[in-house]
């Protein structure tokens, strides 16, 4: 019984956050988790960007609906339901997700939600619970799973720490350096092959 864990933006999709800022010319919203590890401090700093430049979720949502998936990421992740259960555990929100997730087939996910006033704009943002994804690891592994885990940023380093095996996917060099202890690749198909072998050690 074992279960693949996966973050979403910077591993499976693009991050959305650096997209949205490139088409507004915002330079300060590309900041993302793998530049400020605290989660709230980010999502403050961007509430407020959109607030003092007036956009809101369906700005947001026009520049989601330009994007896709990674290369090679759709054919990844399907192989990898071949062969365990995969869950995506991200720090995005479903407000944002579901046209990629349309693309990538509908896996399962665990992300957040925002407030949204009645004029569209995005208020503030709730947290499914506090460290999500350290928790819902927790939680799977109570439930007498065995749980591998991949990420790139800060965000995602609970999740492999708590994880049975945790691997880093193109995760910036300021991550790579302050978490020695796990592997690293870029390429899906050493991905799919860290997994395996983990798979294989559990057993």
């Amino acid at each position: 019984m074992q279960v693949v864990c996966l973050d979403l933006e910077g591993v499976l999709v693009p991050e959305i956050w650096i997209k949205f800022a490139e088409k507004t010319g915002i330079d300060a919203l590309k900041a993302t988790t793998r530049d400020i590890p605290d989660y709230d401090e980010l999502m403050q700093q961007r509430l407020r960007l959109l607030d003092e430049n007036n956009l809101d979720l369906a700005a947001i949502q026009a520049v989601i609906a330009e994007l896709s998936p990674m290369p090679g990421a759709r054919e990844f992740l399907d192989s990898l339901r071949e062969k365990f259960q995969v869950i995506i555990l991200s720090d995005t929100f479903y407000e944002f997700a579901r046209p990629l997730m349309a693309q990538l087939a509908w896996p399962t996910l665990f992300c957040h939600k925002l407030e949204v006033s009645g004029d569209g704009r995005v208020t503030d943002y709730l947290l499914r619970q506090k460290d999500p994804k350290r928790q819902s690891v927790k939680a799977l592994k109570q439930l007498k799973y065995t749980v591998f885990a991949a990420g790139d940023s800060y965000n995602d380093t609970t999740m492999l720490e708590e994880a049975d095996a945790g691997f880093l996917f193109r995760a910036p060099q300021n991550v790579i350096d302050e978490f020695p202890q796990y592997k690293v690749t870029t390429e899906y198909t050493e991905l799919a092959g860290f997994f395996d072998k983990a798979a294989l050690n559990a057993t």
